[in-house]
């Protein structure tokens, strides 16, 4: 059987993205399916290059990075890719060997919509999209894709098969994200328990974060909504609350207020340092003590239940997880190993509340990601849902 994963790998050339969709690849291959990782934008998109900060229209940067990441992941993967660049140059497989596995294929898992439709992609008899950015996509993205020419729409979000989203309350009355009458079926993100292992923790509570994600502010039905920026400063004190120790890793160049964090106790780690490459990544979230993180704004606002993808690899480290609710405690079971906030009082409680018997949650960590986001779990809903 053959499985086709895409993603933005050589987009954003980073060690978290590389495991958002590794993870997917390596879960299938696990399930023993002979996957393929498909980049294929299909408009004008360019990539990050972290040594020079700018967006290129040369991927070599990216392209080298895929390559050491898929080869770490699976010496399989790291011989079957293909990615197509703006200039429609291809990299990898070429376009015609592509175009015949995506015939073969029994699924084509569309992450992120990592790869617009092309003809020759529409011939994969399943064709599924996995909605990762629910906010983005559904305010911005996809009202983009249906404005389109009926010729281009064809090869948009629309000519899936099945629609998966993390959004877990996406439908619910409260929840202001549209659903344009698709039937959305709710999703997590996957990892694979053997790719992370618990170290000694150090003192750090940690997080690996972009500060604004989005390149304009999302606006629908006049209401205001925005990334991390808006979310953080509420809990900007928390360091003058609590004795423990916390860290953010984040691209120093930006536009955050690092003095201002620095001054309130926060430490301040450049993204480059741990985010270079998959292995790095992997290694910060297993060092840490746990994650302390917000979540964007749109998903805050919301109320739409999303779930991150990060926080998952630190819980089958068997790191506490402490994040800003989303609404997803509802689905999802927190207390222990994986507790949430809705305000700085909420996070210092349960910060004290970790401290005080930490290996128990530590352990609880391990078994929530066992016992709800083990990949063969997630890729297995899935899969039932396939002709």
């Amino acid at each position: 059987m053959k499985a086709i994963v895409t993603g933005t790998i050589v987009t954003s050339p980073v060690g978290g993205v590389a495991w958002d969709y590794g993870q997917y690849a390596l879960g299938l291959e696990q399930l023993g399916f002979e996957v393929y990782y498909l980049e294929d934008p299909g408009i004008p998109s360019y990539s990050y290059n972290p040594e020079t900060g700018v967006y290129e229209e040369d991927p070599s940067y990216g392209i080298e990075f895929l390559k050491r990441s898929l080869a770490l992941l699976s010496p399989a993967l790291a011989q079957r890719w293909h990615y197509r660049a703006v200039d429609g140059q291809t990299y990898g497989l070429d376009a015609e060997t592509m175009a015949e596995v995506a015939a073969e294929a029994t699924l084509l898992l569309n992450v992120s919509g990592g790869s617009v439709l092309r003809d020759e992609y529409l011939h994969c008899r399943n064709k599924i999209l996995i909605d990762t950015d629910p906010g983005w996509n559904h305010f911005v993205i996809f009202p983009q894709w249906d404005r389109q020419p009926a010729e281009q729409q064809r090869w948009g979000w629309r000519s899936h098969d099945l629609f998966f989203t993390y959004a877990l309350r996406l439908g619910q009355p409260d929840c202001p994200l549209p659903t344009f009458d698709i039937p959305w079926l709710p999703t997590r993100p996957p990892v694979l328990l053997d790719c992370w292992l618990a170290q000694p923790p150090a003192q750090q509570w940690t997080t690996v974060m972009t500060w604004n994600h989005y390149p304009q502010p999302i606006v629908h039905n006049s209401v205001r909504y925005g990334s991390k920026e808006l979310e953080f400063e509420q809990i900007e004190p928390l360091p003058t609350r609590s004795p423990a120790s916390f860290e953010v890793t984040i691209n120093v160049n930006g536009e955050a207020p690092l003095d201002r964090w620095r001054s309130l106790g926060w430490s301040i780690v450049d993204a480059e340092a741990t985010s270079a490459s998959a292995a790095l990544y992997r290694k910060y979230i297993e060092q840490s003590r746990g994650e302390f993180s917000v979540a964007k704004n749109v998903y805050v606002a919301t109320r739409c239940g999303w779930f991150s993808c990060r926080s998952v690899c630190y819980l089958a480290a068997g790191r506490p997880v402490v994040v800003q609710n989303t609404g997803f405690s509802k689905y999802i079971p927190t207390g222990f190993g994986l507790l949430t906030f809705t305000n700085l009082d909420e996070a210092v409680k349960a910060i004290e509340a970790i401290e005080r018997d930490y290996d128990t949650h530590q352990q609880a960590a391990r078994e929530l990601a066992r016992t709800w986001f083990d990949s063969r779990l997630v890729l297995g809903e899935i899969l039932e849902r396939i002709e």
